[in-house]
C-alpha cells in the first residue's frame, strides 16, 4: 500500500510539474504572439480611437495585439491599467503593461505601452502609439518616460 501511494505522489507531482511548464511555454508563446502583431503596425500613424492599419491610437494598439493571441482586453488605456497583477517598474518583463500620464493630468492613466524587451534592470523597450510617431518601439528608462510613469501590469494569460 505504501509503494502505491509513494507511486501516486510521484505521479500527481510529474503531472504537476508538467502542467506548469507546459502552461509557462504556453504564456510565452501567447506573449511573443501579441508582441509580433504589436510590431507588425509599426509605422502606423496615430489616430485617436483608431484600431487599424490606417491609424491606431495606444489602447488599440494592445486590443488588437492581444486579439491575435485569442485574449480580450478592455478598449481604454484607463481600463486596461486594472487589467492583470500590479507590478514595479523594476520588475518589468516581457507582455507587461506600462502606463502613463501627460503632464498636465498627473496621476490620471492616458496612455499604455506594452513591454517588448528587457536586456537588464534600466534597458527596457516597449511598444505604443505615439500622437507624433505613430506605432515605434522606445526605451523606457528615459528621463521623459520616467516623469510619467504611473504603474505597470502583468496580463492575464
Amino acid at each position: 500500500m505504501k509503494k502505491f501511494i509513494g507511486h501516486s505522489v510521484l505521479i500527481v507531482l510529474a503531472l504537476f510539474i508538467f502542467s506548469c511548464s507546459s502552461s509557462k511555454k504556453a504564456r510565452t508563446q501567447k506573449i511573443n504572439r501579441v508582441i509580433m502583431e504589436a510590431r507588425s503596425y509599426t509605422g502606423t500613424p496615430y489616430r485617436y480611437g483608431g484600431m487599424n492599419r490606417t491609424g491606431m491610437d495606444c489602447s488599440g494598439l494592445l486590443v488588437r495585439s492581444f486579439e491575435s493571441a485569442g485574449e480580450s482586453i478592455p478598449r481604454t488605456s484607463k481600463e486596461q491599467s486594472k487589467y492583470g497583477k500590479a507590478v514595479g517598474k523594476n520588475e518589468l518583463q516581457k507582455g507587461d503593461l506600462i502606463f502613463f500620464s501627460s503632464k498636465k493630468w498627473r496621476r490620471k492613466i492616458t496612455h499604455v505601452g506594452l513591454v517588448t524587451q528587457v536586456k537588464g534592470r534600466n534597458s527596457v523597450t516597449f511598444i505604443h502609439a505615439s500622437t507624433k510617431l505613430g506605432v515605434v518601439e522606445t526605451e523606457f528608462f528615459v528621463d521623459y518616460y520616467q516623469k510619467l510613469f504611473v504603474k505597470a501590469r502583468r496580463p492575464k494569460f
